[in-house]
């Protein structure tokens, strides 16, 4: 069975032309112009993953993944941009999209965010196996197995629950927070290099010129962050980040 795709975009010419690219790729398509038909055909035929854009008349791309959210739904979601602002971006991540793509987009970027949504949702219902992810450069025993807690620099994350805390406080993660979350616990005080995490959560290496990873490591920093404690995730110029507790 071809997986499903509902696509939420206003302009019509980016509407017919990435229908027809998602369709030509195997997947199978729902095109509707607007965020009033978008939640109105999640609710009747629930997709694999949502294609929306974030500017649309009426209920727009955040007001509709707000309201799956709130539902309960977490079927993956992939945000089409035109804003380029941080601040713009964190609001997408904020109502709980999974990823997003900024427009004008190359559209084999669009597939391999797709791909990648698809792969962890999965992953997660269990339809597939857990591959263990490629080992990190110039270390040893990374990306090690474990059960279903790991805890790392006073987070503790239950990962079958997909539930964290730090210390007492329960942090609200989306869910590739959550992943990228439980990649640097993982792997607490190596250094990860920036093509080894893109890699492992996105499964696909977006290249240096990518705000991507720098986009979701500050908003994680956000949630992990207090007053008077330490930091934890720490940028290595030139190389990637690490989970430590200085």
């Amino acid at each position: 069975m071809p997986q499903t795709v509902l696509l939420a975009e206003d302009d019509r010419a980016i509407r017919h032309a990435l229908e027809r690219a998602l369709t030509l790729e195997g997947y199978q398509v729902t095109a509707v112009a607007d965020g009033v038909e978008a939640l109105a055909q999640a609710h009747k035929t629930p997709p694999d993953v949502l294609l929306l854009d974030v500017m649309m008349p009426g209920i727009d791309g955040l007001q509709v993944c707000r309201v799956l959210r709130a539902e309960g739904d977490r079927t993956p979601i992939l945000m089409l941009t035109a804003l380029v602002e941080t601040a713009d971006r964190i609001a997408g991540l904020d109502a709980g999209a999974d990823d997003y793509v900024v427009k004008p987009f190359d559209v084999e970027e669009v597939f391999a965010r797709l791909r990648a949504l698809l792969r962890r949702s999965s992953l997660e219902n269990g339809a597939g196996p857990d591959v263990p992810p490629k080992e990190a450069r110039g270390t040893k025993d990374a990306f090690p197995s474990s059960g279903r807690q790991i805890e790392a620099a006073g987070l503790r994350m239950d990962v079958q629950a997909r539930r964290a805390w730090r210390g007492e406080r329960e942090l609200e993660l989306t869910r590739t927070e959550f992943e990228l979350l439980e990649l640097l616990v993982r792997n607490a005080g190596i250094v990860l290099d920036h093509s080894t995490i893109y890699d492992r959560i996105w499964g696909y290496d977006f290249g240096p010129g990518s705000k991507n990873l720098a986009v979701y490591v500050g908003y994680l920093r956000r949630k992990l962050d207090v007053p008077g404690a330490p930091a934890l995730i720490h940028t290595v110029r030139g190389v990637g980040y690490v989970l430590r507790e200085d």
